[in-house]
Protein backbone atom coordinates (compact mmCIF):
# COMPACT_ATOMS: atom_id res chain seq x y z
CA UNK A 1 0.00 0.00 0.00
CA UNK A 2 1.41 3.51 -0.78
CA UNK A 3 1.16 6.41 1.48
CA UNK A 4 -1.31 7.93 -0.85
CA UNK A 5 -3.49 4.58 -0.59
CA UNK A 6 -3.35 4.88 3.32
CA UNK A 7 -4.40 8.36 2.93
CA UNK A 8 -7.65 7.66 1.12
CA UNK A 9 -8.41 5.01 2.87
CA UNK A 10 -10.15 7.10 5.37
CA UNK A 11 -12.72 8.01 2.75
CA UNK A 12 -13.13 4.59 1.70
CA UNK A 13 -13.76 3.04 5.01
CA UNK A 14 -16.37 5.59 5.64
CA UNK A 15 -17.75 5.08 2.65
CA UNK A 16 -17.96 1.51 2.49
CA UNK A 17 -19.18 1.11 6.09
CA UNK A 18 -21.62 3.37 5.68
CA UNK A 19 -23.15 1.92 2.16
CA UNK A 20 -22.39 -1.60 3.79
CA UNK A 21 -24.76 -0.87 6.97
CA UNK A 22 -27.35 0.46 5.27
CA UNK A 23 -27.61 -2.17 3.15
CA UNK A 24 -28.79 -1.20 0.18
CA UNK A 25 -26.10 0.51 -2.54
CA UNK A 26 -25.63 4.43 -1.97
CA UNK A 27 -23.63 6.89 -3.56
CA UNK A 28 -22.61 9.73 -1.43
CA UNK A 29 -23.48 12.95 -2.20
CA UNK A 30 -21.12 16.06 -1.87
CA UNK A 31 -22.52 16.90 1.54
CA UNK A 32 -21.08 13.43 2.16
CA UNK A 33 -17.60 13.55 1.01
CA UNK A 34 -17.62 17.12 2.69
CA UNK A 35 -18.82 15.68 5.98
CA UNK A 36 -16.31 13.10 5.94
CA UNK A 37 -13.48 15.76 4.71
CA UNK A 38 -14.55 17.48 8.33
CA UNK A 39 -13.95 14.86 9.91
CA UNK A 40 -10.72 13.77 8.24
CA UNK A 41 -9.20 17.90 9.32
CA UNK A 42 -10.59 17.53 12.71
CA UNK A 43 -8.03 14.40 13.35
CA UNK A 44 -11.16 12.22 14.55
CA UNK A 45 -9.89 9.08 14.35
CA UNK A 46 -11.44 6.07 12.01
CA UNK A 47 -12.62 3.98 14.72
CA UNK A 48 -14.78 6.62 16.38
CA UNK A 49 -16.71 8.05 13.15
CA UNK A 50 -17.57 4.61 12.40
CA UNK A 51 -18.81 3.83 16.01
CA UNK A 52 -20.93 6.98 15.86
CA UNK A 53 -21.69 5.73 12.01
CA UNK A 54 -23.03 2.29 14.16
CA UNK A 55 -24.59 3.92 17.01
CA UNK A 56 -27.29 5.72 14.52
CA UNK A 57 -27.86 3.29 11.85
CA UNK A 58 -28.67 0.98 15.23
CA UNK A 59 -30.74 3.44 16.72
CA UNK A 60 -32.45 3.38 13.26
CA UNK A 61 -32.77 0.19 12.99
CA UNK A 62 -35.01 0.23 16.17
CA UNK A 63 -37.45 3.53 15.46
CA UNK A 64 -40.60 4.15 14.36
CA UNK A 65 -39.13 5.22 11.19
CA UNK A 66 -37.13 2.07 10.02
CA UNK A 67 -38.51 0.91 6.80
CA UNK A 68 -37.25 4.44 5.92
CA UNK A 69 -34.15 4.21 4.59
CA UNK A 70 -31.41 6.70 5.39
CA UNK A 71 -30.43 8.58 2.36
CA UNK A 72 -27.20 10.24 3.91
CA UNK A 73 -24.50 9.86 5.84
CA UNK A 74 -25.47 13.45 7.24
CA UNK A 75 -28.18 10.86 9.67
CA UNK A 76 -25.26 9.73 11.43
CA UNK A 77 -23.46 13.05 12.54
CA UNK A 78 -24.79 13.73 15.73
CA UNK A 79 -24.43 10.09 16.74
CA UNK A 80 -20.07 10.72 15.44
CA UNK A 81 -20.03 13.60 17.24
CA UNK A 82 -21.72 11.81 20.79
CA UNK A 83 -18.83 9.25 20.00
CA UNK A 84 -16.43 11.65 19.55
CA UNK A 85 -17.27 13.47 23.12
CA UNK A 86 -16.97 10.26 24.89
CA UNK A 87 -13.92 9.45 23.19
CA UNK A 88 -12.51 12.61 24.27
CA UNK A 89 -13.80 12.27 28.43
CA UNK A 90 -12.17 8.94 28.41
CA UNK A 91 -8.84 10.23 26.95
CA UNK A 92 -8.90 12.91 29.36
CA UNK A 93 -8.89 9.99 32.51
CA UNK A 94 -6.57 7.94 30.82
CA UNK A 95 -9.52 5.30 30.10
CA UNK A 96 -9.23 5.29 26.30
CA UNK A 97 -8.16 1.60 25.70
CA UNK A 98 -4.55 1.15 23.64
CA UNK A 99 -3.77 4.76 23.72
CA UNK A 100 -1.19 6.02 26.30
CA UNK A 101 0.05 9.06 25.22
CA UNK A 102 3.47 9.38 26.63
CA UNK A 103 4.32 5.88 24.89
CA UNK A 104 2.68 7.16 21.99
CA UNK A 105 5.14 10.09 22.22
CA UNK A 106 7.95 8.60 22.50
CA UNK A 107 7.32 6.40 19.80
CA UNK A 108 7.11 9.63 17.35
CA UNK A 109 10.13 11.04 18.85
CA UNK A 110 11.96 7.64 18.14
CA UNK A 111 10.97 7.97 14.59
CA UNK A 112 12.16 11.84 14.37
CA UNK A 113 15.12 11.12 15.68
CA UNK A 114 15.68 8.09 13.25
CA UNK A 115 14.88 10.41 9.83
CA UNK A 116 16.85 8.81 6.97
CA UNK A 117 17.94 11.04 4.04
CA UNK A 118 16.76 14.85 4.91
CA UNK A 119 18.93 17.65 4.73
CA UNK A 120 20.85 19.36 6.71
CA UNK A 121 18.26 21.88 7.56
CA UNK A 122 15.31 19.28 7.37
CA UNK A 123 18.04 16.76 9.66
CA UNK A 124 18.31 19.93 12.00
CA UNK A 125 14.15 20.72 12.37
CA UNK A 126 13.53 16.95 12.96
CA UNK A 127 16.22 16.70 15.35
CA UNK A 128 14.43 20.02 17.54
CA UNK A 129 11.22 18.26 16.89
CA UNK A 130 12.27 14.97 18.47
CA UNK A 131 13.41 17.03 21.39
CA UNK A 132 10.29 18.54 21.55
CA UNK A 133 8.31 15.84 21.48
CA UNK A 134 10.39 13.48 24.02
CA UNK A 135 9.73 16.35 26.76
CA UNK A 136 5.82 16.61 25.54
CA UNK A 137 6.07 12.62 26.48
CA UNK A 138 6.84 13.70 30.00
CA UNK A 139 4.21 15.56 30.51
CA UNK A 140 1.68 15.54 28.03
CA UNK A 141 -1.57 17.23 29.04
CA UNK A 142 -4.85 17.02 26.90
CA UNK A 143 -5.03 14.76 23.78
CA UNK A 144 -5.82 17.82 21.83
CA UNK A 145 -3.34 20.06 22.79
CA UNK A 146 -0.65 17.32 22.10
CA UNK A 147 -2.72 16.68 18.62
CA UNK A 148 -2.28 20.37 17.58
CA UNK A 149 1.71 20.99 19.00
CA UNK A 150 2.17 17.54 17.13
CA UNK A 151 0.76 19.09 13.92
CA UNK A 152 2.71 22.56 14.53
CA UNK A 153 5.91 20.30 14.33
CA UNK A 154 5.22 18.28 11.37
CA UNK A 155 4.10 21.73 9.50
CA UNK A 156 7.78 22.73 9.95
CA UNK A 157 9.52 19.79 9.02
CA UNK A 158 7.41 19.61 5.74
CA UNK A 159 8.22 22.71 4.91
CA UNK A 160 12.01 22.20 5.67
CA UNK A 161 11.56 18.75 3.16
CA UNK A 162 10.13 20.92 0.27
CA UNK A 163 12.87 23.46 0.68
CA UNK A 164 15.68 20.73 0.20
CA UNK A 165 14.03 18.39 -2.43
CA UNK A 166 14.98 18.83 -5.87
CA UNK A 167 11.48 20.45 -7.58
CA UNK A 168 11.89 17.81 -9.69
CA UNK A 169 11.80 15.04 -7.28
CA UNK A 170 8.29 16.93 -5.76
CA UNK A 171 6.69 16.80 -9.02
CA UNK A 172 7.51 12.68 -9.51
CA UNK A 173 5.94 12.75 -5.92
CA UNK A 174 2.95 14.37 -7.20
CA UNK A 175 2.86 12.04 -10.19
CA UNK A 176 2.72 8.95 -8.28
CA UNK A 177 -0.11 10.53 -5.83
CA UNK A 178 -2.11 11.61 -9.05
CA UNK A 179 -2.20 8.26 -10.29
CA UNK A 180 -3.06 6.48 -7.40
CA UNK A 181 -5.89 8.81 -6.40
CA UNK A 182 -6.82 8.86 -9.88
CA UNK A 183 -10.31 6.70 -9.21
CA UNK A 184 -11.20 9.09 -6.58
CA UNK A 185 -11.35 12.18 -8.70
CA UNK A 186 -14.93 11.59 -10.50
CA UNK A 187 -16.70 10.80 -6.64
CA UNK A 188 -15.48 13.44 -4.81
CA UNK A 189 -16.26 16.87 -4.75
CA UNK A 190 -12.87 19.03 -6.29
CA UNK A 191 -12.86 20.34 -2.66
CA UNK A 192 -12.64 17.22 -0.83
CA UNK A 193 -10.20 15.84 -3.70
CA UNK A 194 -8.10 18.21 -3.35
CA UNK A 195 -7.87 17.71 0.30
CA UNK A 196 -6.89 13.98 -0.13
CA UNK A 197 -4.38 14.80 -3.23
CA UNK A 198 -2.55 17.50 -0.80
CA UNK A 199 -2.56 15.14 2.44
CA UNK A 200 -1.42 11.97 0.22
CA UNK A 201 1.17 14.26 -1.09
CA UNK A 202 2.40 15.41 2.65
CA UNK A 203 1.90 11.44 4.00
CA UNK A 204 4.62 10.36 0.71
CA UNK A 205 6.80 13.01 1.63
CA UNK A 206 7.62 12.02 5.12
CA UNK A 207 7.41 8.59 4.34
CA UNK A 208 10.48 8.86 1.87
CA UNK A 209 12.51 9.58 5.14
CA UNK A 210 10.97 6.78 6.93
CA UNK A 211 8.25 9.09 9.17
CA UNK A 212 4.44 8.76 9.81
CA UNK A 213 2.07 11.60 10.05
CA UNK A 214 2.49 13.07 13.60
CA UNK A 215 -0.38 12.26 15.46
CA UNK A 216 -1.41 10.25 18.66
CA UNK A 217 -3.79 8.03 16.50
CA UNK A 218 -2.30 7.16 13.50
CA UNK A 219 -5.00 8.34 11.10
Amino acid sequence: MTAADAEAQYYQAVEEFFVSRRGDPLFLSNADWLLIRRWRLQGLPLRIVLRGIADALESHAHSWNRERKVGSLRYCEAEVEAARERWERALAIGAEPGVDIGTTLLGVAKLLGAATGLGRKAANVADRASGEVAELAARPGMAREVEEKLRRLEGEILVAIRTGTESEELHAVEAAVDATLARYRAKMPARVFGELRAQSIVRELLAAHGLPRLSLFGI
